[in-house]
C-alpha cells in the first residue's frame, strides 16, 4: 500500500525481480505505476479491502494511517504486516549494506554509491528515492554481495536497517514531526553510529557539516573506523581547488588514504554539493578494495535522478526545470546550482512549501533562500491531513522573500502558476519548480504557456 512512493515502488520492483508475486495499490496513478506495470506488478487504484484476496503479507508505506480500512481489513484478516523499513531489512539480509542518510542529499549520494559499484562490475542490489536518469529505474535485485540503500531518517527507517557502511551526509533539524526536538533526532543518528560500530563499520562524514563532525567524533570515542571529508583542512579527505562548470564541478582531493593523494575528481551535475556527495560516495566505495579509476569515471559521468534539477524542456528560449527541494538548505544549494546553468539569464521560481510544521521552523530561512531566485511565484503550503498553524501560509512565506514587491508573488490557485511563470519568463531564463508535493506535474503546463509545440 502506497506503491507510488519512491521506497514503495522499489521495495515492489526487488520482490517481483525475486520472484514474488506482487500487486499493490495507491490513490492516484503516476509513471512510477505505469513502469511498475510494464514490470509485471498488478496496480490498482484507490483503496478497497478486496485487494486482499489471496494475499500473505501486507507492505505499508508510512503515509497509510492506522484507520485505513485497507490496512484495517487486513489485521482483521491476520495478515501479518511489515512496515517500508521492516521490508528493506528482509530484503538486505544476507548482504553487504551500504546505507546513506542525511537531512539532504541522501537520493543523490546513494545512487552515486550505485553507479560506482555498477561502474566496478559489481552489480549491487539497490533503493533509491528517485529514479536514476541512467537507467530510468529507483531499484534493483542484483547478482552481487551489496546492497545500496536510501536509510531514511524521517521516520526512523535507517535505525532498523544493518549496514556496514554508513554514509552522513549532514545532520539537520527536519522530521520534527516524527522526532518531536533536534535532540531526540541527533541522539538517533547516535543510536545509529552506535549500531554501525557494534558491526564493526565504516562510518564516513561530511566535515564541514557541524552536526555530522560532531557525529564522527562520538563514533571514534566508540573505537570504530571513520573517515571525514569536505573543505575543512581537518577532514580526512580534503577537497581542494574547487571550480564550478558544467555539466558539474571539479576539485583535487588531499589525503593520505590510498589511491586519494592529489586525485583529480569531477561530477557530471551542477553543483558544489553534489560534489560533497560524490566525495562521500568515491571514499565509501573505494574503501571496499575497488579500483579508484572506474568509480571516478563513474562519478564524471554521473547524469543525475529525476526530481534532482531535472530539466523537463525548452520553449521560446526557456528551460525548465524541477526539483525536489523543500527545505532551506536545499532550495538555497538547488538554486545556487542553477546559477552554473543559467549564465547570463535569470531564475524564475515557484516553490510549494511542504508541512505547515516545517514551514513555520524555518519561515525566514525559506525567505533568505527563495531570494536567491530573481522572480519567485508561491503557492499555498502542501499539508494534506494537517491542522494549518495561525500565521503559516503562502501568504507569510511570500512576504519573507527579499525581492521588490512586483518580483515576488503569491498565487493560491494551481491553474494560475504556469501562466505567471511563463508571463515572468524570457529568453535565456530557467523556470524552475521546487517542492516536495506535486508542484513538478506543473511542468508540462508551464512549457504549453511558453508556447511549446506551436
Amino acid at each position: 500500500m502506497g506503491l507510488g512512493g519512491g521506497a514503495m515502488s522499489g521495495i515492489a520492483r526487488v520482490l517481483k525481480a525475486r520472484g514474488v508475486d506482487v500487486d499493490g495499490c495507491d490513490t492516484k496513478d503516476s509513471k512510477r505505476l505505469a513502469a511498475l506495470r510494464a514490470f509485471g506488478v498488478e496496480v490498482y487504484i484507490g483503496h478497497d479491502p478486496s485487494h486482499l484476496g489471496g494475499v500473505d503479507q501486507l507492505i505499508i508505506s508510512t503515509a497509510i494511517p492506522s484507520s485505513n480500512k485497507e490496512l484495517v481489513a487486513a489485521r482483521s484478516a491476520g495478515i501479518p504486516v511489515l512496515t517500508r523499513a521492516e521490508a528493506l531489512v528482509e530484503l538486505t539480509d544476507g548482504y553487504r549494506t551500504i546505507a546513506v542518510t542525511g537531512a539532504h542529499g541522501k537520493t543523490t549520494t546513494t545512487s552515486m554509491v550505485t553507479v560506482a559499484l555498477q561502474a566496478c562490475g559489481a552489480d549491487p542490489s539497490f533503493a533509491i528515492g528517485s529514479e536514476l536518469f541512467a537507467s530510468g529505474a529507483n531499484a534493483h535485485h542484483g547478482s552481487g554481495d551489496w546492497w545500496v540503500v536510501e536509510a531514511d531518517e524521517s521516520d526512523g527507517t535507517f535505525l532498523k536497517l544493518n549496514p556496514e557502511v554508513g554514509i552522513v551526509t549532514n545532520v539537520e533539524a527536519d522530521h520534527l514531526d516524527h522526532w518531536q526536538t533536534f535532540d531526540a533526532l541527533k541522539l538517533a543518528y547516535r543510536e545509529f553510529v552506535s549500531g554501525l560500530a557494534k558491526r564493526g563499520g565504516l562510518l564516513v562524514a561530511c566535515q564541514d557539516d557541524a552536526e555530522s563532525a560532531d557525529l564522527a567524533t562520538f563514533a571514534r570515542s566508540l573505537g570504530m573506523r571513520v573517515i571525514t571529508y569536505g573543505e575543512s583542512e581537518v577532514a580526512d579527505v580534503v577537497i581542494s581547488d574547487i571550480k564550478s562548470g558544467l555539466p558539474g564541478w571539479s576539485a583535487t582531493l588531499r589525503s593520505k588514504i590510498a589511491g586519494c593523494a592529489n586525485l583529480k575528481v569531477s561530477v557530471g551535475v551542477a553543483g558544489k554539493h553534489n560534489l560533497l556527495n560524490a566525495v562521500a560516495a568515491l571514499v565509501a566505495v573505494s574503501e571496499q578494495g575497488f579500483e579508484m579509476g572506474p568509480i571516478v569515471n563513474a562519478l564524471a559521468e554521473f547524469q543525475g535522478t529525476r526530481r534532482r534539477l531535472e530539466y523537463r524542456g525548452r520553449a521560446r528560449g526557456v528551460r525548465v526545470f524541477d526539483d525536489y527541494a523543500h527545505h532551506p538548505t536545499e532550495i538555497a544549494a538547488t538554486l545556487r546550482a542553477a546559477r552554473d546553468v543559467v549564465g547570463e539569464g535569470r531564475l524564475v521560481v515557484a516553490f510549494q512549501a511542504h508541512h505547515f510544521y516545517r514551514t513555520a521552523m524555518y519561515l525566514r530561512e525559506f525567505g533568505e533562500a527563495l531570494g536567491l531566485a530573481d522572480e519567485v511565484v508561491v503557492l499555498e503550503v502542501f499539508a494534506p491531513g494537517e491542522t494549518p498553524i495561525p500565521g503559516v501560509s503562502g501568504t507569510t512565506l511570500a512576504a519573507g522573500v527579499p525581492l521588490p514587491k512586483d518580483q515576488v508573488v503569491f498565487e493560491p490557485s494551481w491553474s494560475k502558476v504556469p501562466h505567471h511563470l511563463a508571463s515572468r519568463a524570457r529568453s535565456g531564463d530557467v523556470v524552475m519548480t521546487l517542492g516536495a508535493g506535486d508542484i513538478g506535474l506543473m511542468c508540462d503546463d508551464i512549457l504549453i504557456e511558453l508556447g511549446a509545440g506551436k
